[in-house]
């Protein structure tokens, strides 16, 4: 990849994720001010790769991104990276803890530090911002309805802001799940230990719809390692259903839950196979080993011949 895209500016968690990204390397940086831009820019050609934030352990799936990939014109997710999440309090120099009137964040950092704040800061306010790194570019410049700003270390560095406090997630283990996304083409070869994302559409609401798609994955073997539901916005009570699921496009498995899903959905959008960051092997149950699948379709042949 010659220019990649991500979430930017210099100093988000997503940059950090990007720096984390071994192909990236040598390649021209584009930030862009939001999810949609910087995947709008992948579709246009303008960019030939995007790092966007997918998921993380507090607030779980990241709307905008899962909104994004699941309408328009298609594309692949080939790897992911997680980054941990630490984040500081910073102000200019010359603010005191005390003197902190609002604060200036993104969204789902905002969900992560909202006990810290409560606790040490109960009387100030919450102004969205487009990324962390926005909001302590934004508290450096002046002229913010913030004093401070959630953000990583980096960012404060960046900006030459003062921490206030450091280490302020309510869940000190917390980790963000980042996806690099690339238009249609070859994908990564299976490696054993994979992860495919998919978006399902159901032909229609009815009792049993959601058991009928889940079926498919649990009679061959597979595991989700995300189910979640997110409006079509095409009606009230209209939903698509994105999940994670261990395994590659690849394995035999993973081929026939495909099938069966294109026969019982109304649209099955397949977003990729890629290696798990993690490294970790998929769990495959007994008799679900690509031999077994190969074996069950000899014997059918044998005795339609």
């Amino acid at each position: 990849m010659t220019r990649v895209g991500y979430l930017g500016p210099d100093g988000t968690f997503t940059s950090m994720a990007l720096d984390q990204w071994p192909a990236s390397d040598g390649a021209e940086r584009v930030p862009f001010g939001s999810v949609d831009a910087a995947l709008a820019a992948l579709r246009a050609g303008d960019v030939d790769g995007a790092m966007v934030p997918i998921e993380n352990s507090v607030e779980g799936g990241v709307s905008a991104t899962l909104d994004a990939l699941a309408s328009g014109d298609p594309l692949l997710v080939v790897g992911e990276v997680v980054v941990p999440i630490t984040f500081v309090l910073a102000a200019p120099a010359g603010v005191a803890l005390a003197d902190v009137r609002a604060v200036g964040t993104h969204s789902h950092a905002w969900a992560q530090v909202r006990g810290w704040m409560g606790r040490h800061l109960p009387g100030a306010g919450y102004v969205p911002a487009l990324s962390t790194a926005a909001a302590a570019a934004g508290v450096a410049a002046g002229g913010q309805p913030y004093d401070a700003a959630v953000c990583a270390p980096s960012a404060a560095t960046l900006h030459g802001l003062e921490v206030l406090a450091d280490d302020i997630g309510d869940m000190q283990a917390a980790v963000t799940r980042f996806v690099l996304v690339a238009r249609p083409g070859s994908m990564p070869e299976p490696t054993g230990a994979d992860k495919t994302t998919l978006v399902l559409f159901q032909r229609d609401d009815h009792a049993g719809g959601l058991l009928e798609l889940l079926e498919q994955f649990a009679a061959r073997g597979i595991n989700l390692t995300r189910l979640e539901s997110r409006p079509t916005k095409a009606s009230m009570g209209s939903y698509c259903f994105s999940v994670d699921i261990e395994g590659h496009v690849l394995d035999e498995r993973l081929g026939e839950a495909l099938m069966g899903l294109r026969r019982i959905c109304a649209e099955v959008r397949f977003l990729g196979s890629y290696p798990r960051a993690d490294g970790r092997a998929a769990t495959i149950a007994p008799r679900a080993q690509d031999s077994d699948f190969a074996e069950a379709r000899e014997w059918l042949r044998s005795i339609r011949g």
